[in-house]
């Protein structure tokens, strides 16, 4: 089987149930942009030295794989999907590890910069590509249902990053960056 089927070079791409859509749907936007952050969460998976992280990032990678597949959906088709759907307990499974972590870090005082370890870094980037998948999703829950669980769970998602960059700098004893504003 070839990777390339020539169908999108009239510039539309194919839903899940068939639908054909332009690649600038707010649906493939959506999509597009959980598949950039499962990206993201792969650098930083292969760059960090803890396995519970590595662990962790794994079980991301696969609910945002089902989130994008619920995403790229024809609507009235999840049904035929065949694969696990974002709930409630992924949603709750997410608010355990960041209880989990921030019981394991120190207070925040202050802002600070995204960076830290390779991994770290990473990962805040992966939390700035979720918030832009956030809002992707909330602009095409305008137009088309969008469960609330996955608007939750990115929610809560780029949350977790933020506290996993930081658990990824503590444990790999490396200082968090303090923002410092200058001038006044």
């Amino acid at each position: 089987m070839k990777i390339y089927t020539k169908t999108g070079d009239d510039g539309t791409t194919g839903l899940f149930g068939g639908e054909r859509v332009a690649k600038t749907d707010l649906r493939v936007e959506g999509y597009g942009t959980v598949d950039e952050a499962n990206s993201v969460l792969g650098l930083a998976r292969a760059t960090t030295a803890s396995d519970s992280i590595a662990e962790w990032l794994e079980e991301v990678q696969t609910d945002l794989f089902a989130l994008g597949a619920e995403l790229a959906c024809t609507s009235g088709k999840l049904g035929a999907l065949g694969t696990p759907r974002i709930d409630q307990q992924r949603v709750e499974r997410l608010e355990q590890l960041m209880d989990l972590i921030d019981a394991r870090l120190e207070p925040l005082k202050n802002f600070i910069l995204p960076g830290g370890t390779p991994a770290a870094a990473a990962l805040h980037h992966a939390r700035a590509v979720v918030r832009r998948a956030e809002r992707r999703v909330l602009e095409l829950h305008g137009s088309h249902t969008v469960s609330q669980d996955i608007r939750l769970y990115l929610n809560r998602l780029s949350d977790f990053l933020f506290l996993l960059a930081r658990y990824e700098n503590s444990v790999s004893d490396t200082p968090d960056i303090a923002w410092k504003p200058r001038g006044g």
